[in-house]
């Protein structure tokens, strides 16, 4: 996720590649060193903090507030967790005839009755 770091007075752009209420981790190029202070910015987040570690284009950051559980779920991109769409429900397409038997079990699994083979 884009993101930049704001750090002596110069803006860097860095991806976000993990967020959580104590930190951060970002990529991108940057002359970041240990202990120097920064504030991350993604959208309307500004969190101040240092970094604590700095690795060829990657640095952890170490907010200096934790940030809020909401906080932070607003700002991770991801799969939803489940249960948060509606599941959708679609009939398979039968290329035959059904028994009885098969016609019953696939009419409860779906939960209505089965469209008319043609």
């Amino acid at each position: 996720m884009a993101a930049s770091v704001e750090h002596d007075g110069s803006i860097v752009a860095v991806t976000l590649r993990d967020l959580s209420a104590n930190g951060a981790l970002v990529e991108g190029d940057h002359a970041l060193q240990p202990g120097a202070p920064v504030v991350l910015r993604k959208n309307e987040l500004a969190v101040s903090g240092q970094v604590a570690w700095a690795k060829g284009r990657r640095a952890g950051i170490v907010f200096a507030a934790p940030l809020a559980p909401e906080t932070v779920q607003r700002h991770l991109r991801g799969p939803k967790a489940r249960g948060s769409e509606p599941m959708i429900k679609k009939r398979p397409g039968f290329r035959g005839r059904l028994s009885p038997e098969e016609r019953r079990i696939a009419e409860q699994l779906w939960g209505g009755p089965l469209p008319p083979f043609r």
